[in-house]
């Protein structure tokens, strides 16, 4: 019986936050400068946002941009990001949910409209109650990569993140541990320069900004080493984070209730966010 309510409790939880409507904003409303060539309407995604702020009463000032995993071939947009960023509302960060673009073997098409997203952010955060100096970027796997791009690799203060959530992310280009299909699909799999460009352990340094990471030690998509390399990175470099590794849960469990440490990862977040002092409850 304890068993049932706590799945009925779980499942009223989600459709809570599936109820929130979000608002939709274009990445690049003027056209953006880049293109993947993609062609395939099924397959062709415009960039867009998808903006849920904060609970008024519980508002922090932070936000957070997350990005979907789906390895760089697909967007899992509900369980890795809307119902993620939905969460985050009601906690009083505003969540934002980026439906990026593919890269197709152009490598800058995904980091690009991050980078954009974030300055959006940034710049019409005042509008949600958003701090522009709590505004930071989580991602899911391939959208892990992503977001780990976009910390480690900067172009400018307005597009990098105050902060980073990896959830079970792609890291490494080491083919011992590299999920190859991943950095076929963003770099087109020829070139071994660019291919090391996006091992992103290799780019961590004293200026990456705080972060978080979770894993499952039994991931056999990809190995919790991707995360123990970025963390050790980390460390060597004096960055403020936390690495949280959970004994099983596979791969790809996001947002899903049915993860056994799924309220777990939940408090651990809120409670390092509250430490870093990107919020206060």
């Amino acid at each position: 019986m304890k068993k049932l309510i706590s799945t009925l409790a779980a499942m009223c939880a989600v459709f809570a936050l599936a109820a929130q409507e979000p608002i939709a904003i274009p990445v690049w409303p003027d056209g953006a400068p880049n293109d993947n060539g993609i062609t395939d309407p099924a397959r062709r995604l415009d960039a867009v946002m998808y903006v849920y702020p904060a609970d008024p009463a519980k508002n922090t000032g932070a936000a957070v941009v997350c990005l979907p995993g789906g390895g760089y071939a697909m967007l899992s947009k509900s369980h890795e990001g809307h119902q993620i960023a939905q969460w985050l509302a009601t906690e009083g960060i505003t969540g934002v949910l980026l439906e990026y673009r593919l890269p197709n073997g152009n490598h800058e098409i995904p980091s690009s409209d991050a980078r954009q997203a974030i300055r959006l952010v940034r710049e019409k955060g005042a509008e949600w109650g958003v701090d522009p100096n709590k505004v930071g970027i989580s991602g899911c796997s391939a959208g892990g990569h992503l977001a780990s791009t976009v910390a480690t690799h900067q172009e400018d203060a307005a597009s990098t993140p105050n902060f980073a959530v990896l959830f079970y992310p792609v890291i490494a280009s080491d083919p011992t541990i590299w999920h190859k299909s991943s950095y076929d699909l963003l770099t087109g799999g020829q070139d071994q320069e660019l291919l090391d460009f996006y091992s992103n352990d290799h780019y961590v340094t004293a200026q990456t900004p705080p972060t978080i990471l979770f894993h499952s030690q039994d991931d056999g998509l990809v190995p919790v080493e991707h995360s123990l390399r970025f963390f050790s990175a980390m460390n060597k470099n004096g960055v403020k984070g936390a690495l949280y590794v959970f004994p099983n849960g596979n791969h790809g469990w996001g947002f899903m209730p049915r993860f056994r440490y799924h309220e777990e990862w939940k408090t651990l977040l809120l409670k390092w966010l509250e430490d870093m002092r990107f919020i206060q409850r």
